[in-house]
């Protein structure tokens, strides 16, 4: 059965071309205009996913996101016209699972989608084995169960990472994902993050790095433990 993805966008032709772009790719579509159409759409079973643009013309898509991060727990990519860093970092932080930047490519869009999809429908064993554990409410990470006791910057970088396992995020992606003012911090200030993450991480489990250093490139997590 195909995933059904909402798409909230106010501008016919931007909706029309994503529609486009998911509909070749098996996904069926279902398209809102305004926000008040979009909960209305989601009092329904069967969404998969939302693709929520920010600039609505009845309500903030952040806001939107909120009132849906209350029942939900429902996938969502922000589409932003947006350059701002601090944009993006808040679209995370209210429970957004990703965001696409305008003008983008529909291709990179439907690549987003399966991927956020991937990650929402991965097998869970249910009994907390895998490493990281997150509440997104309480702002708190878990590892092998047990809580760590993180830093505000810590926190979201570590987020990102265990959003994206396998991605591998350069300083300067790190720092507008989790810095309030990117430009006033130096890249080197993610690198102190990321080892006190390591001694914090392998306090718990000595033997273990799930973060990996790609010289010259950046870091990621590690898929597996």
């Amino acid at each position: 059965m195909a995933h059904k993805i909402l798409v909230v966008e106010d501008e016919p032709g931007i909706a029309d071309n994503i529609r486009y772009a998911l509909s070749t790719e098996g996904f069926e579509v279902v398209w809102s205009a305004t926000g008040q159409e979009a909960l209305d759409v989601l009092k329904s079973d069967g969404i998969s996913l939302v693709v929520l643009d920010i600039g609505l013309p009845d309500r903030n898509g952040f806001e939107l996101c909120k009132d849906i991060r209350r029942t939900s727990a429902i996938p969502v990519i922000f589409l932003t016209a947006r350059a701002d860093e601090i944009d993006r970092v808040v679209g995370l932080e209210i429970g957004g699972d990703d965001y696409v930047v305008k003008p983008f490519s529909p291709r990179e869009l439907s690549a987003r989608v399966k991927a956020v999809l991937r990650r929402a429908n991965a097998p869970s064993d249910g009994g907390g084995s895998a490493p990281f554990q997150v509440d997104e409410r309480k702002k708190r990470i878990a590892y092998f169960g047990r809580p760590l006791d993180l830093s505000r910057y810590e926190y979201r970088i570590l987020h990102v990472l265990i959003g994206k396992p396998g991605w591998v995020f350069s300083r300067d992606q790190l720092m507008d994902l989790a810095w309030e003012e990117p430009e006033a911090s130096l890249d080197r200030t993610v690198d102190t993050h990321i080892k006190t993450l390591r001694a914090k991480l392998k306090e718990i489990r000595p033997k273990l790095d799930p973060i990996r250093t790609h010289r010259g490139l950046g870091y990621s997590l590690k898929e597996s433990p």
